[in-house]
């Protein structure tokens, strides 16, 4: 299935000089996963504390974009320039898991969004990851199939976030888009299991 995921070899193009310069200045990949997580730990409690004000949820389309890019960012740096470590494979499995619960989960506090929805779909979330990184466990590369993989998740959440924070959707509106990512979301879990073990060594 189609995913944002397949745009990422052209985004890293564009973002290979800031990460030379990035190595250049001793910035390591593990301390960009960690920033990015913290970040992000940090925005969804702003978001929780003040979900009435729906103004700041325009944050969120501008850190996922951010987001996104220093995702890309550390994993070059550990790619391309040798800091790849087992700490490291920690670092950006267990923050970015952390970090949707975070950033998604202030949507259950707004007024007529289904909170259930919400867990679920970040529960969902949680076990298509979990899914994809048992790929090398099942004898396959860890699995990032979409439709609805963490960078699809991302710009959904983002739409979402521009949509609350201009008053474009209505609860009803966010529960229906709500429904479509958990469904997707669980197909992409089916889909990883399924090519997982087609390529099975």
């Amino acid at each position: 299935m189609p995913s944002i995921y397949q745009l990422k070899p052209r985004f890293q193009a564009l973002l290979r000089p800031t990460v030379q310069r990035l190595y250049d200045c001793g910035v390591t990949a593990n301390q960009v996963t960690v920033a990015a997580g913290i970040v992000s730990l940090l925005l969804g409690l702003l978001l929780a504390c003040f979900a009435d004000i729906h103004g700041l949820f325009i944050l969120l389309p501008i850190w996922m974009l951010l987001r996104m890019a220093l995702n890309a960012v550390d994993g070059m740096l550990a790619r391309e320039f040798g800091q790849q470590s087992r700490l490291g494979a920690y670092l950006n499995e267990l923050s970015d898991v952390i970090a949707d619960a975070a950033l998604y989960l202030p949507f259950a506090l707004l007024i007529g969004v289904s909170p259930v929805l919400v867990v679920l779909v970040v529960l969902s979330a949680l076990i298509s990851e979990y899914a994809g990184v048992m790929g090398p466990l099942a004898g396959a590369a860890r699995r990032y199939d979409g439709p609805m993989g963490k960078s699809d998740r991302a710009f959904a959440f983002g739409l979402l976030g521009t949509g609350v924070a201009f008053g474009l959707l209505n609860p009803t509106w966010i529960n229906g888009l709500l429904l479509v990512i958990l469904l997707l979301s669980l197909y992409t879990l089916y889909n990883r299991v399924r090519q997982g073990l087609a390529h099975a060594n």
